[in-house]
């Protein structure tokens, strides 16, 4: 039986919903602020010039793994997904980020990073739920950095 998971979190990050945008959706950046991300591969944009499939190269529970996205921008710039359409250590791979202005804090962005995995490895489902937890936790963290930051 494959072990998925959903796990979703939340964050305020000091920059407007627009500039968050711009950097989330900058995917050949990643190997630059993502220390997982070996490499990136755009392989298709749309007509606005943005990543639609994208080939990514990465470091995963000690393994090297390969994957490729397909990206979806009908919530633009409010958010985006992805989903995989190839993969070696995962069979699904589906994810979105979510931008608004906060309610809190004037100038400031609402995130919401949420991400679906079922992997092609087998792993205990307490590794697994922890693993993802981590994934996801880290991922907001590195993308609070990344923006705040430059």
């Amino acid at each position: 039986m494959p072990i998925t998971a959903q796990t979703q979190v939340s964050d305020t990050i000091l920059a407007s919903p627009d500039r968050c945008f711009g950097i989330a959706t900058d995917l050949a950046a990643y190997p630059g602020w993502v220390p997982a991300i070996t490499s990136v591969d755009v392989r298709a944009i749309d007509d606005l010039e943005r990543p639609v499939e994208v080939e990514f190269q990465a470091e995963a529970m000690g393994r090297r793994t390969r994957y490729v996205l397909a990206y979806d921008y009908a919530e633009a710039p409010h958010g985006f997904s992805w989903r995989q359409t190839e993969g070696d250590l995962t069979r699904r791979l589906e994810g979105s980020y979510r931008f608004a202005p906060s309610d809190e804090q004037p100038g400031a962005t609402a995130v919401t990073y949420e991400l679906d995995i079922e992997l092609a490895v087998p792993l205990p489902g307490f590794v697994k739920r922890r693993a993802e937890t981590k994934i996801v936790q880290a991922a907001l963290s590195q993308f609070r950095q990344r923006v705040e930051s430059s």
